[in-house]
C-alpha cells in the first residue's frame, strides 16, 4: 500500500489496472491532453484560475455538517456529511468540469462533448461550456433521458444538445460508447470531458485530481470541527469520481477506513446489479483495464440500478487497485435499501439525497454497528435528489401527473 498517492505510473497504470487501450486515432489526442495537463497542473496561474472558479462560481468550500438526528437514529458513531449537494448545479461533478474546461480552452478546442447517466455531469458540462460560449453535445442513454427528464431539460436550457442513445441497454455505458465515436470522428476541434475516473489515461488521474478538492477540504474541516481525521469515509461508487475525490487525500492515512458502496440493484445473487467490485472480474472497457461485469466469455453484461449514475458495468481503475491492495473496502446495497434510506435521510435531516448518494447512506445499516460513539463517520453527499423525484414517486406507487 506504499506510495498509492503517487499512482498512476507513467503508462497510466494503478498497479495492474488502467492504461490506454484505444484506437490509434485517439493516441495523439490523449498524448496532447497528458502533455497539456502535465504542463499546467503546477502552473500558479492555472491553479489560481481553478481555485477562483471553485470559490466564486461553484461556491466552495462545501460544508462539513453534523447529522445529529441521523446519529441519534443509529445510536453509534457521530455521522458527518460532506455537502457536495450544495455546489452550483447540485453535485460534485462541477469540480471536474471547471478544471477540464480550462484544459479545453488551453488546447484551443471549440467543441465540447460528454457522456452522462444521472444527468449531473451533463448539466455540469453544459454549464461550463455555456460560461465560455462553446458548442456542447451531451450523450445520454435513452432510458436515462426518460428517468432523468429534469436534468435533460436543464441541459437544453443551458444551450447544449442532448443525444439520446438507443443502443444496448440505453444507459451510461452506451452513452459513453457514442461519445467515444463522436470524439474519434471530430478529434481536431473536440474536447471530451469524461465525467468519472474511468476511460483511458490520463482521464482517471485528471478527474481524480480535480475532484480531490473534496478530500483536501475534509482534511482541514475535520481537524477544525472534531479535532481528528474521520475514522471512516463512505461514498457511493459507480465509475467512482466522487469516492475517489474524497478518498485520495486520505490514502496515506492508514487509520482512516475507506468504504465504497456499489449498486446491488435487485440483489447480487440476481445478476441484475451494477457492482463489478463485488461481483466482477478484470477486463478492458472504454480504454482501460478494470473490474467489469462480464459473462464467461468476457463479454460485458447488462446492469441494473435504480440510480442512473451508478448503472455502469465497470469502475475506475484506481478503485480496482484499492480493492486488490485492501486499502479500500467495497460493499453493495440493493434498490429497496436505497429507497428506504432516501426517505429516512429526507425526513430525519431535511436533506434529500440523490439516489446515488442514498447508496452511501444505506451502508449505515450494515456498518454503523461496528463503530463507537467516540468515532466519526463522514458520508460524501455527492448530489441532491430533486432530479430523482419522478423515479422515487414511481417506486412508491405515486403518480405525479
Amino acid at each position: 500500500m506504499n506510495n498509492l498517492t503517487n499512482l498512476p505510473n507513467s503508462e497510466g497504470f494503478f498497479g495492474e489496472y488502467g492504461g490506454k487501450f484505444v484506437p490509434e486515432t485517439l493516441m495523439h489526442a490523449l498524448k496532447e491532453l497528458d502533455e497539456t495537463y502535465s504542463k499546467l497542473k503546477n502552473n500558479p496561474k492555472f491553479i489560481e484560475e481553478i481555485d477562483q472558479d471553485l470559490v466564486q462560481f461553484v461556491g466552495r468550500p462545501s460544508p462539513l455538517y453534523f447529522a445529529k438526528r441521523l446519529t441519534d437514529h443509529y445510536s453509534g458513531p457521530q455521522i458527518w456529511l460532506k455537502r457536495e449537494d450544495l455546489n452550483h448545479t447540485g453535485a460534485h461533478k462541477i469540480n471536474n468540469t471547471v478544471g477540464q474546461i480550462l484544459l479545453a480552452k488551453a488546447m484551443g478546442k471549440k467543441r465540447i462533448i460528454a457522456e452522462t447517466g444521472a444527468g449531473q455531469h451533463g448539466v455540469a458540462t453544459a454549464t461550463v461550456a455555456a460560461r465560455l460560449g462553446l458548442e456542447c453535445h451531451i450523450y445520454m442513454g435513452a432510458k436515462d433521458v426518460e428517468r432523468q427528464s429534469l436534468n435533460v431539460y436543464r441541459i437544453k436550457l443551458l444551450g447544449a444538445e442532448v443525444h439520446a442513445v438507443d443502443s444496448g441497454t440505453a444507459t451510461l455505458k452506451d452513452a459513453l460508447n457514442e461519445a467515444m465515436r463522436d470524439w474519434v470522428t471530430n478529434i481536431e476541434d473536440t474536447y471530451y470531458i469524461i465525467g468519472s475516473v474511468t476511460g483511458p489515461h490520463p482521464y482517471p488521474m485528471i478527474v481524480r485530481d480535480f475532484n480531490a478538492i473534496v478530500g483536501r477540504e475534509l482534511r482541514k474541516q475535520s481537524i477544525e470541527q472534531f479535532s481528528q481525521y474521520p475514522d471512516a469515509i463512505i461514498a457511493c461508487v459507480g465509475g467512482g469520481s466522487n469516492a475517489m475525490g474524497i478518498f485520495h487525500p486520505f490514502l496515506d492515512e492508514s487509520n482512516v477506513e475507506l468504504i465504497g458502496v456499489e449498486a446491488a440493484g435487485s440483489g447480487l445473487m440476481s445478476g441484475m446489479h451494477a457492482a463489478p467490485l463485488n461481483d466482477g472480474e478484470p477486463g478492458i472497457l472504454h480504454g482501460a483495464k478494470s473490474y467489469l461485469m462480464q459473462d464467461e466469455n468476457g463479454q460485458v453484461i447488462d446492469t441494473h440500478s435504480v440510480s442512473a449514475g451508478l448503472d455502469y458495468p465497470g469502475v475506475g481503475p484506481e478503485h480496482s487497485n484499492l480493492k486488490d491492495s485492501g486499502r479500500a473496502n467495497y460493499i453493495a446495497v440493493d434498490d429497496k435499501e436505497v429507497l428506504d434510506s432516501f426517505h429516512l435521510i429526507t425526513k430525519l435531516e431535511g436533506i434529500m439525497p440523490a439516489l446515488e448518494t442514498a447508496h452511501a447512506f444505506a451502508a449505515l445499516d450494515h456498518i454503523a454497528k461496528n463503530y463507537k460513539s467516540n468515532q466519526y463517520l463522514v458520508i460524501n453527499v455527492s448530489g441532491r435528489g430533486d432530479k430523482d423525484i419522478n423515479t422515487v414517486a414511481t417506486m412508491d406507487g405515486i403518480s405525479l401527473d
